[in-house]
């Protein structure tokens, strides 16, 4: 048996079609997720945001792991020397570097770099360690913060503080660099769509989208619900360019010194603004069940009723074995916690009152679609898995059919500038693969190229921009 819950929006939020941007920090700061900090552009990630990451982390930890990746930890500061060897890399991210001038009252007699990314201190260290091919693959993962001198922040989508994870592997040849490429692409591909219910684009980046130092970068580009493109995850190729500028050779079977191949691929807390943007609603967050800090909250209902506080403790308990579940025993009424907790995005509520005592049930109640289900007390621990493993189906399939419904086709640049306009998300369209062409795009139509997906289909033969031949299909958009 189920019934829709039709219960009014949080008042404090701001609905998302009156202001989408207002929306988002209302919903991170009304669910405690972050709060600022005196540092300008840093935040705090407060308890329930941090829980949400320490569930990423987890899953893809446990990912890297499968793939036979291992955790090591750099310094965070980089002498201006080291970042200067690679000239490409260094130009790249010029512009965002924070340095360190003084240790204590004296200065320095180099300049350190508060690490934005870590390519050349791995690199050091593999040129280091690196001597035979019996040393190959190097397949290191690193968990840390790094900082990026931004100019306008946004709570997790871009702060000049963030965490994230950055995996640098060396390896003897380039078709194993490459296969190392595309393996962690779809690592974070399938971490997003079956752990997070983030439909993503796979595809690669064009030269001029592509990170600083690489030869290819690859992406996956999820869809906000205002119909703006998320970079959720990247990565990268480099080739030997790494190698050559920090002399990391290895001895290869021929007896023969070769230069190494290396790879790089991160995913940062901006994912935690990807699943608000994708799945929240006007009355706040809407968690994926696999990353979310509560799965099941219980609330009791006439609690101060006899037997009401033992039943919910006692189902509590139960859940508590095979899913993360909380229970709210505070004198809050509970239309109080209704709200406060279809805020805060968690996937199930469990109602347990003196009727459902008598009855043999519980009510439980999906976040995702507001639906309510009557179901056994025996059959609980049952029901719930189920009822989460349909949640992520479920909000999968919404995100998907959103995409797709925001995902439009240009054959001209007059096409491309009036979907810009008027329909927000993806615009398929070709390309004759010349930069002018793709500045000349977000001049007038205010769009950047997102990717070239890597099941491209023809929707044409002419470059929008230009009309000459093209066989070029890329995902076009405004993005964040």
């Amino acid at each position: 048996m189920a019934e829709k819950n039709t219960g009014k929006a949080v008042a404090e939020i701001t609905p998302r079609d009156v202001d989408f941007a207002k929306w988002y920090t209302d919903v991170v700061k009304k669910t405690d997720l972050v709060d600022y900090s005196s540092v300008k552009g840093c935040m705090i990630i407060r308890p329930y945001g941090y829980a949400i990451w320490e569930n990423i982390q987890k899953t893809l930890d446990t990912m890297f792991k499968e793939t036979g990746h291992q955790n090591v930890m750099m310094p965070m500061f980089i002498p201006e020397s080291l970042l200067n060897k690679e000239k490409d890399h260094v130009e790249g991210f010029a512009p965002e570097v924070a340095w360190v001038t003084h240790g204590g009252s004296e200065r320095l007699a180099e300049r350190l770099c508060v690490r934005p990314t870590s390519e050349t201190l791995f690199c050091e260290h593999y040129a280091n360690i690196i001597r035979s091919y019996r040393d190959l693959p190097k397949l290191y993962n690193q968990w840390c913060s790094v900082v990026r001198w931004e100019k306008t922040t946004r709570p997790f989508l871009r702060s000049r503080e963030f965490l994230w994870q950055e995996g640098h592997t060396m390896h003897a040849t380039a078709e194993d660099a490459q296969k190392e490429t595309l393996q962690m692409l779809d690592v974070y591909a399938n971490f997003c769509e079956k752990y997070l219910a983030i439909p993503v684009v796979k595809g690669r980046k064009t030269d001029k989208e592509k990170f600083a130092g690489a030869n290819a970068t690859y992406t996956i580009e999820a869809l906000m619900h205002d119909g703006k493109a998320l970079q959720s995850g990247t990565s990268h190729n480099f080739g030997d360019g790494f190698a050559r500028a920090f002399d990391i050779t290895y001895l290869d079977k021929d007896n023969q010194l070769k230069y190494c191949h290396q790879t790089s691929w991160g995913m940062s807390t901006r994912i935690i603004g990807g699943i608000i943007m994708t799945h929240g609603d006007d009355n706040g967050l809407v968690l994926p069940p696999a990353i979310a800090p509560t799965q099941v909250i219980v609330v009791p209902i006439a609690q101060f009723k006899e037997g009401v506080l033992e039943a919910a403790e006692e189902v509590r308990a139960r859940l508590a074995k095979v899913v993360r579940t909380g229970i709210d025993t505070s004198d809050n009424s509970p239309g109080w916690k209704f709200a406060e907790y279809e805020m805060r995005g968690v996937p199930i509520r469990l109602e347990i009152g003196p009727k459902d005592i008598e009855n043999g049930q519980c009510v439980l109640v999906r976040r995702d679609t507001g639906a309510k289900t009557f179901v056994p007390l025996e059959n609980v621990e049952k029901a719930v898995q189920e009822l989460l493993e349909d949640i992520t189906k479920n909000m999968y399939e919404k995100a998907l059919e959103r995409r797709e419904s925001m995902t439009h086709v240009a054959h001209n640049i007059e096409e491309m500038c009036e979907i810009s306009e008027t329909k927000p998300g993806f615009i398929k369209a070709m390309w004759c693969g010349d930069l002018e062409c793709e500045e000349k795009l977000k001049e007038v139509a205010d769009v950047t190229s997102r990717c070239m997906p890597f099941d491209a289909e023809n929707v044409g033969d002419t470059c929008v921009c230009c009309g000459k031949k093209a066989d070029k299909l890329v995902f076009w958009g405004k993005a964040y």
